[in-house]
């Protein structure tokens, strides 16, 4: 034989476990017997309506609890309306939230998060005027699909989102409906949802499969990639956008950068040894301590390289090709010149301080208003005349 724990409503205490047979009207007579009260209807825990026994006598459990309802006008309830007996966690509400019905109780929506505009608008009757529809559920005009993990965490606390729910969406439906504790965590949630950036540098094998990808006719963009200390040795380059890339430490020996943008790049420490720099444009790149031995910056077409406000300070470029360099305004302080071609190249304004241009050509080269504070000029090709610095 069943038997079932049977409580008053609204309460969860002094129930009583009776046998269950015959009839539910049996079992109604025998309830309000045991309990002192003229009950009418049976609920199970969640508030479904138990209209036949047969629902009861094929339960899973031995055990069950379930809620009784009984009638307003009833002598042994002391004048009382069920609603003041029960309280909130038995009024029970209907939300259509965008077309889709939501049913939960008034204590749901209100004693989790009490400053939230969901215990505003629910917490006294009829208080903000909430306008409902033809079946009497309270319309509300917002995303169902977001709003059901917040009931949710209404009534147990927990965040649910299901698979295929936005996290954002869920977000800012908690922010707009001022559930904070719940907005706290999935805060935390999103961002925890989002991959890590990945700031790793590129691999040579990386970027030429990045290269053989590209039609030989379409500007390939490096702009801002990290490629600190790759092996970039021997490879075409040309005309390869790098502007404020991270080539720093970088094995670029023997590298075709002909016509390459290296502006604001970061070369620090990069070895550049023969490597093609025809037009190669480099304006405010910061170089130091690289090592640039015999590269050629001298275009036979007459492009210069540009080199204007560069950071070079002890770099060594001897040997290269420099004619018609533009080196304006650039830092070359402890640099290595050693007998390299400067002819026609424009040094003026540039921090030659230490910098040691022995054996270099500097025929038609301005040097004026350059740093040449303890420069070396020994075995000079061409003499240097004083026109060409002032200071």
């Amino acid at each position: 034989m069943r038997r079932v724990t049977l409580f008053v409503n609204g309460t969860s205490k002094n129930g009583k476990v009776v046998a269950v047979y015959g009839t539910l009207s049996d079992l109604l007579t025998v309830a309000s017997n045991k309990l002192g009260i003229r009950a009418c209807n049976l609920y199970n825990g969640k508030g479904g309506l138990i209209d036949d026994i047969a629902l009861i006598r094929c339960a899973a459990f031995t055990f069950l609890n379930y809620l009784l309802f009984w009638r307003d006008n009833d002598p042994l309830s002391d004048g009382k309306s069920s609603d003041d007996i029960s309280g909130s966690h038995t009024d029970w509400l209907t939300l259509n939230i965008g077309g889709r019905l939501f049913t939960t109780t008034r204590s749901t929506l209100v004693s989790k998060e009490p400053d939230s505009m969901l215990a505003h608008m629910f917490r006294e009757k009829d208080v903000w005027g909430n306008k409902q529809d033809e079946r009497g559920a309270y319309l509300i005009d917002r995303s169902p699909e977001y709003f059901e993990p917040i009931l949710n965490y209404l009534r147990h606390g927990q965040i649910i989102v299901n698979e295929g729910i936005n996290l954002l969406g869920v977000l800012e439906e908690a922010r707009f409906f001022g559930i904070e504790q719940m907005a706290e965590q999935l805060e935390v949630a999103v961002k925890n949802s989002h991959p890590p950036e990945d700031h790793s540098p590129l691999s040579r094998k990386e970027f030429v499969r990045f290269l053989l990808a590209t039609p030989t006719k379409s500007e390939l963009r490096c702009q801002g990639l990290n490629f600190s200390g790759a092996d970039l040795s021997r490879l075409d380059l040309r005309y390869i956008n790098f502007k404020m890339a991270n080539l720093s430490r970088c094995n670029l020996t023997y590298a075709n950068l002909c016509c390459s943008n290296l502006e604001r790049a970061d070369l620090s420490g990069a070895n550049l040894d023969g490597a093609n720099l025809q037009g190669v444009k480099m304006l405010c790149s910061s170089a130091e301590g690289a090592s640039l031995k015999g590269c050629n910056f001298e275009d036979p077409s007459g492009l210069k390289a540009n080199l204007e406000g560069a950071n070079l300070k002890g770099v060594d470029m001897e040997g290269s090709q420099m004619t018609g360099i533009n080196l304006r305004v650039a830092t070359l302080k402890n640099a290595k010149l050693k007998n390299c071609n400067l002819r026609g190249a424009t040094l003026a304004g540039t921090d030659l301080e230490n910098c040691d241009l022995s054996g270099c050509d500097l025929q038609e080269a301005n040097l004026r208003g350059s740093n040449v504070k303890g420069a070396i000029f020994e075995e000079m090709l061409t003499p240097l005349h004083m026109s060409q610095s002032v200071r």
